[in-house]
């Protein structure tokens, strides 16, 4: 019961400069403006939307097969992260001569960012092929390189793979025509409320449209939980309260996992939705997308107190 994840894997370089962007940056002269920023602390943590889903379906148990492209110059810490972890990197392509994406991210003390995103070898993601990945029972297509997400879609489609659509920060690059075609291909569609509605501007179609082309539209609502609309009804997920907020970063592709496991269990949707925020809760506890490390009995326990009854 294999699940492919096709995405990106990335680097977040995080840095923190310790001043105020408002206090460097003159309106008057953003004509022409230069400025650098000393930044004392930096730190680099794993991240991708294939990096991060993956993470949290292992953690759970479940069987994450990464489709991804990498960057040689830069690939070889990533690669031995995956495999401590016990991930395949069966599916990953390293592109010769090439960095790795990667986001540089400058925070200041007013939690202001200025972020540079380097595609690398995201780019180069199409030269894999989803349909050549046997014994596959589910997929996903997140957030990667313009013609990978189509053409994977595509991949899995034809293969009879169902997969979740998840299209993300991708999205501005999609027009209508092309989304309406991929969400008629896709089995299930993830977004959260900001993209719904871009996705429905887009394509013109209705939020009731898109759920009605699905067997299952799931649209996050931050910390009002999440809908998943299906078989004419919505499924009203409520919210796992953090025990602390540190760090967003990653949250969305640790709720991914949690759909990911429960649709491969076939644990119906309420179970489904309530595990996904679970672990969107337990990323946010910690910095980093890929630092939280609960145990499965950690995971069962904290599900029982936030929902009232044994995750199976």
């Amino acid at each position: 019961m294999a699940t492919l994840i096709c995405g990106s894997l990335a680097y977040d370089n995080i840095m923190t400069f310790e001043g105020r962007f408002r206090e460097h940056i003159l309106p008057e002269q953003v004509h022409i403006l230069n400025v650098s920023f000393l930044v004392p602390t930096m730190r680099r943590e794993f991240g991708g939307c294939a990096g991060n889903i993956a993470y949290a379906l292992n953690l759970l148990g479940g069987d994450a097969r990464i489709m991804g492209a990498i960057g040689a110059v830069d690939a070889r810490l990533y690669l031995d992260r995956l495999a401590q972890l016990g991930l395949s990197t069966e599916n990953v392509l390293v592109v010769p001569d090439t960095y790795s994406a990667q986001a540089m991210i400058t925070t200041d003390l007013e939690n202001n960012q200025i972020t540079a995103f380097h595609p690398g070898a995201m780019m180069q993601s199409h030269q894999n092929r989803a349909d050549e990945v046997a014994g596959l029972t589910l997929g996903i297509v997140a957030p990667d390189g313009y013609d990978g997400m189509v053409q994977h879609s595509e991949q899995l489609a034809a293969a009879g793979v169902p997969f979740i659509f998840d299209p993300g920060q991708g999205l501005p690059l999609f027009d209508g025509e092309t989304l309406r075609r991929i969400i008629e291909l896709a089995t299930y569609v993830a977004v959260n409320d900001y993209e719904a509605a871009l996705v429905s501007n887009k394509t013109g179609w209705s939020i009731e449209q898109i759920a009605g082309k699905v067997d299952a539209l799931i649209i996050t609502l931050g910390e009002k939980g999440a809908q998943i609309h299906h078989g004419g009804g919505i499924e009203e997920i409520p919210a796992v309260t953090a025990r602390q907020v540190l760090d967003p970063t990653g949250c969305g592709d640790a709720f991914r996992g949690g759909l990911l496991y429960g649709i491969e269990k076939g644990l119906g949707w309420a179970t489904t939705g309530r595990l996904a925020s679970l672990m969107g809760a337990l990323k946010i506890e910690h910095q980093g997308p890929q630092n939280y490390a609960p145990s499965r009995a950690e995971i069962n326990e904290r599900f029982k107190q936030a929902f009232g009854y044994d995750l199976h």
